[in-house]
């Protein structure tokens, strides 16, 4: 895939962008709703996005090389998540249905569901633990 075809998998959802905490013993995770500090709620896109790294060095990028190893934390409804499992794309997906809306419009996106982390203290991000808008 071209860079374009690769960043044109990313639904718009916004839930890679919501900081999870993962059970060490189980290493099961969860997801809050305390979002990165540069995520935008109301269009579930990083405000920085080119240059994201520079505010958040620990930004992960995903890439067909790094998939594999963290395809376990991305969201279950997640593009990428689903080509690395070999599934098929939701119907509300943006390459499917031509509609960058409908991601949201389907209640799958972090859109009006999120608080940023310069508002809550780390060790109370428990507090915020959601389920998975799927």
């Amino acid at each position: 895939m071209t860079p374009p075809e690769w960043e044109a998998l990313c639904d718009g959802c916004g839930k890679c962008c919501l900081n999870k905490l993962e059970d060490e013993d189980t290493g099961e995770i969860a997801l809050t709703r305390v979002a990165c500090r540069l995520f935008d709620d109301a269009t579930c896109r990083c405000a920085q996005y080119p240059v994201r790294r520079q505010f958040v060095p620990e930004c992960v990028s995903i890439s067909a090389e790094s998939l594999p190893s963290i395809a376990y934390w991305l969201p279950q409804t997640c593009a990428y998540r689903l080509l690395h499992e070999g599934r098929e794309l939701f119907h509300w997906h943006p390459l499917i249905s031509g509609d960058p809306e409908t991601v949201h419009a389907a209640g799958v996106s972090a859109r009006g569901l999120t608080v940023p982390e310069f508002e809550v203290d780390e060790e109370d991000w428990e507090d915020h633990i959601i389920e998975e808008p799927t």
